[in-house]
């Protein structure tokens, strides 16, 4: 059984982060696992985690699906004095990430691998955060399955909770009538406020992913929404 789509006692289902599915790990990618989860890999477990601890008292971003990891090794590259806390339940991705910090000699990178619904809600304390990252989540495009969507008045709320007063969140999709329900969502919710990028001195440049470049060529556009914690 999956412990993490299990809900907890006396607890409402909830919008997962993420839905499983099957993939294949390359050699290279199981060995940075192996080798390197002990010393970076955070497992969302339900156990309370400290960031100050974990990142020396750095300001720590949140980015909810990492993918193959990179954006997060390239910002968290840029900006040295943030640390990143990068969420996926997509163990290539994850060993992909783990590889690039090593490469790079990062020490402000963790990798958690999980739901991060439950990381904000029983591991993270309230404000902790300096920002939230969610860049091309599964955009769910049937009608049917919008449900799924992780971007919800939900979890914007959640989300919301554990960001500090002048924090951010940072969204991109390539979806257009999920860009439309983002905005909706977080300009309905009472714990953030359109912004500008210049507004946000912590935001960071988001690169162009490989995942970005192909959703460019089948003529999707790119949109990113800012949002602070006023």
């Amino acid at each position: 059984m999956d412990p993490l789509a299990a809900p907890h006692p006396g607890r409402p289902q909830h919008v997962r982060s993420f839905h499983p599915r099957r993939s294949r790990i390359t050699a290279a990618s199981a060995d940075a696992i192996e080798r390197l989860w002990p010393v970076w890999g955070v497992d969302l477990d339900g156990t309370p985690y400290d960031l100050v601890a974990a990142f020396r008292g750095r300001p720590v971003v949140l980015e909810i699906g990492s993918g193959m990891g990179e954006a997060a090794a390239q910002m968290a590259a840029a900006q040295p004095d943030m640390g990143v806390l990068a969420v996926d339940v997509h163990t290539p991705g994850l060993g992909a990430l783990l590889r690039a910090v090593e490469e790079a000699g990062l020490d402000n990178v963790r990798v958690g691998r999980g739901d991060a619904v439950e990381l904000l809600r029983d591991m993270l304390q309230p404000a902790c955060l300096a920002g939230a990252r969610v860049f091309f989540p599964d955009p769910w495009p049937k009608a049917r399955h919008h449900k799924r969507r992780l971007i919800q008045p939900e979890f914007a709320l959640l989300l919301g909770s554990r960001i500090a007063p002048g924090g951010f969140v940072h969204l991109a999709t390539d979806w257009g009538p999920y860009a439309d329900q983002m905005r909706t969502v977080l300009d309905a919710c009472e714990l953030f406020e359109a912004a500008k990028p210049v507004d946000v001195p912590l935001l960071g440049v988001r690169p162009e992913t490989r995942f970005e470049r192909a959703g460019r060529a089948k003529g999707h556009p790119v949109t990113d929404l800012v949002y602070r914690r006023p």
